[in-house]
């Protein structure tokens, strides 16, 4: 009886804007073609992509010298910052585990939510963590954060939540109306690419004096971490997550030169953080012309253990022993994510796997 073989689907799909597609059946994909790299916002959903990182950052980019722009809000800039040390592939695998460590228990404070993410940067970066943020001739980043305005930078817990729910419901009628709660504030350690406009933004320089505190704001969710006050060089005030107003950096591609790699959680994007609940909120087609977008595949995730990658759910839903277990199995299994990545990118084979975005 012959061998039966069984061809398992892809764990990773590749979803590429209308110039992008086009560019990609006809030559494949060079590190060379990267201009940028979005971050999104999404907390533990980041441990779902570790494999992806590892292979990106820490063996395909690498093989090209070039400029590269890292644009992310919250959880997508500590990715980031994990991809301009000195070993990238390692400092990936070590955040997973020290984000995976971590324990809350039951009615844990923002406060103490902070401190205990001040520690875990300090663990995973030590000294290296501002020295990696100087100015460099590889990479840009850019930190996305907000500065709130009234209520939305108070703490106390009844006056936030009032605040945060009419500044949803203005939201809704339309994005403009988010500059009447935040304005958005970039740090970043060199010129910022022109992708910015629909909002006004404010450029703070990324220095040793303000890098902890910029990755502490641009991951302070409201009333899951306290808002970072008045960082060094930046205006006066209280800053939190930048994915309130650039959840997963709805932002017009087409004006960098260049390609846009985005790996990401969702095979969509969702513009703010109050969009989540607003299915007609998308963007427009034409932002994503040169985006290539590297997303787990439907089937992919109903293998994992919980039929999904980790969320900040699972903190509350799951005994912390069974959300480690989970977590580190989807940690584990990403590595099929990036080995089908540079199988696609180095063989033939990339244009059967590319799809046009729906």
């Amino acid at each position: 009886m012959p061998a039966i073989h069984i061809v398992r689907p892809p764990a990773l799909r590749i979803l590429a804007g209308e110039k992008a597609l086009a560019r990609l059946q006809r030559e494949g994909l060079s590190a060379a073609d990267v201009a940028l790299l979005p971050g999104a916002a999404g907390g533990p959903k980041a441990l779902g992509l570790t494999g992806l990182d590892r292979a990106i950052f820490g063996q395909w980019l690498p093989r090209v010298a070039r400029h590269r722009h890292l644009v992310g809000s919250s959880i997508g800039c500590w990715r980031f910052a994990c991809a301009l040390q000195t070993d990238p592939a390692a400092a990936f695998s070590r955040f997973a585990e020290l984000y995976t460590e971590q324990t809350f228990a039951r009615g844990v404070s923002a406060d103490e939510v902070t401190a205990a993410s001040r520690r875990m940067l300090e663990q995973l970066f030590g000294p290296s963590l501002q020295q990696a943020f100087a100015p460099r001739s590889d990479y840009t980043l850019n930190i996305l954060t907000v500065r709130c305005i009234g209520k939305l930078a108070e703490e106390a817990r009844g006056a936030l939540l009032l605040a945060l729910g009419r500044l949803a419901a203005r939201n809704a009628l339309g994005r403009s109306n988010l500059t009447r709660g935040f304005e958005r504030v970039v740090f970043c350690n060199g010129d910022l690419p022109d992708l910015f406009g629909d909002f006004p933004t404010q450029t703070v320089a990324l220095r040793s004096a303000n890098t902890v505190d910029a990755l502490l704001a641009t991951a302070a969710i409201p009333m899951v971490m306290a808002g970072i006050r008045d960082p060094s060089g930046a205006p006066a005030g209280c800053y939190r997550d930048g994915g309130m107003m650039d959840y997963h950096l709805d932002l017009p591609y087409p004006n960098i030169n260049g390609l846009v790699l985005y790996p990401h959680f969702y095979p969509r994007i969702i513009p703010g953080w109050f969009d989540k609940t607003l299915p007609w909120r998308r963007p427009t087609p034409a932002r994503l012309d040169n985006v290539v977008l590297l997303t787990p595949s439907a089937d992919y995730l109903a293998r994992l253990p919980e039929g999904k990658i980790p969320d900040r759910k699972d903190f509350t839903r799951l005994s912390q022993a069974m959300r480690q277990q989970y977590w580190r199995k989807s940690i584990a299994e990403s590595e099929r994510l990036g080995d089908e990545f540079l199988k696609a990118v180095e063989g033939d084979g990339l244009a059967g796997l590319v799809e046009g975005f729906r």
